[in-house]
């Protein structure tokens, strides 16, 4: 017995080479190969060119796959109005000033 490595499923082999248990998990597997391989040489493609955010300009990393950058994804008026309703639901007091 082996077992998929896509699935995790045992099963039996038709011939000593196989790791796929059918050819749904093996088309699946070959898929994420393809993406990740797309992904990384997308990335490679990337590394010499300067990008910046189109929000607020600020240069922008390879690896950040998004047109803005992080600080302007979160929104800081979202996160204290956000804040605020979390304080106002506890009564203004958090566990350690119990």
């Amino acid at each position: 017995m082996k077992t998929c490595q896509w699935c995790d499923d045992p099963f039996e082999a038709k011939v000593g080479y196989q790791i796929y248990c059918s050819s749904k998990c093996r088309e699946e597997a070959t898929k994420e190969k393809i993406a990740q391989r797309y992904l990384v040489a997308r990335r490679n493609r990337m590394m010499g060119k300067k990008r910046s955010c189109k929000a607020c300009g600020s240069p922008l990393s390879a690896y950040n796959d998004e047109p803005i950058c992080q600080t302007c994804i979160v929104n800081p008026a979202e996160v204290s109005k956000a804040l605020k309703e979390i304080k106002g639901n506890s009564g203004g007091r958090s566990k350690r000033s119990k």
